[in-house]
C-alpha cells in the first residue's frame, strides 16, 4: 500500500503472495468511485450533515455501505468487512457512528436524498463522457426500463407487507438504462414502496419515471 490520497488508500498489488488481504476485489470498485469523481461529489453533497468536529466523512461512510452492500453485506453491521481491513478501505466508521448518521439523513428527508441524487447524476454524465461511443448515449437512443420487484422479508420489518404472490416483503420499482446485450443494466433510480403496492400504479411510475429521467446527463 503507498500514500493515502483522498478517503481511501492507494493500494499497490503485487504477486508475492505477502500482505495478502480478503475482499481485495473492492480495489475495483474504490478505483471506481476515485477516477469517476463519485468520491468527492458524494463527500462535497453531504458536507452539510457533517458536523464540525467529526472524525469520519459522510460521503465516506455512506460509500462505504455501498461497498459493504455490493460485497455481499445485507445490513449496516457488515460495514464490518469493510472495517478489518483497513489498508484497503481505510479507517471506517464504528456501527454507532454509522447508525448516526442513517438516522440524521433520515430525518433531513428529501433534502438529503437530492444531494445524493444531484452527485449521482452529475458523475453518471462524467463517466457517460468519458465512456465516449460506449456509453449508453452513444447512438442517439437511451431505454430506461421499469419495473417491480418483491423483495421477501422474513420478519417484521418497516413497510412489509403481503405482496399480490401471496409472500411478504416489499415491492420497490426499479430503473435501469439499458446497455444493449453486451452489458447488464444500469440501475438510475429506485422507488421504496410496500409489498402490497400495485404493479400498474400509475403515480408510482411516473415518480419512477421523474427520478430516472433526472439521472440522464443533461444533453
Amino acid at each position: 500500500m503507498s500514500k493515502r490520497i483522498g478517503s481511501y488508500p492507494r493500494v499497490r498489488v503485487e504477486g508475492d503472495g505477502r500482505g495478502v488481504v480478503s475482499q481485495a476485489g473492492g480495489v475495483l470498485l474504490v478505483e471506481t468511485a476515485r477516477r469517476t469523481g463519485l468520491e468527492g461529489a458524494i463527500s462535497a453533497a453531504l458536507s452539510p450533515w457533517r458536523k464540525a468536529r467529526a472524525v469520519h466523512d459522510p460521503g465516506k461512510v455512506l460509500l462505504d455501505i455501498a461497498l459493504a452492500v455490493a460485497l455481499g453485506g445485507d445490513c449496516l453491521a457488515d460495514i464490518a468487512m469493510l472495517r478489518a481491513e483497513a489498508g484497503v478501505f481505510g479507517p471506517v466508521a464504528s456501527d454507532p457512528t454509522v447508525s448516526r448518521l442513517i438516522d440524521t439523513l433520515a430525518g433531513a428527508g428529501p433534502r438529503a436524498l437530492a444531494a445524493i441524487q444531484r452527485a449521482r447524476a452529475e458523475v453518471r454524465q462524467n463517466v457517460w463522457r468519458l465512456a465516449g461511443k460506449n456509453a449508453p448515449d452513444a447512438g442517439g437512443e437511451v431505454i430506461v426500463d421499469i419495473d417491480g420487484v418483491l423483495v421477501l422479508a422474513h420478519s417484521e420489518k418497516q413497510d412489509a407487507a403481503a405482496t399480490w404472490k401471496k409472500t411478504f416483503g416489499h415491492h420497490p420499482l426499479l430503473a435501469f438504462v439499458d446497455h444493449g446485450r453486451q452489458g447488464s443494466g444500469e440501475p438510475v433510480a429506485g422507488l421504496l414502496r410496500p409489498g402490497n403496492a400495485g404493479s400498474n400504479t400509475a403515480a408510482d411510475h411516473i415518480e419512477a419515471t421523474r427520478l430516472a429521467l433526472a439521472q440522464l446527463p443533461k444533453k
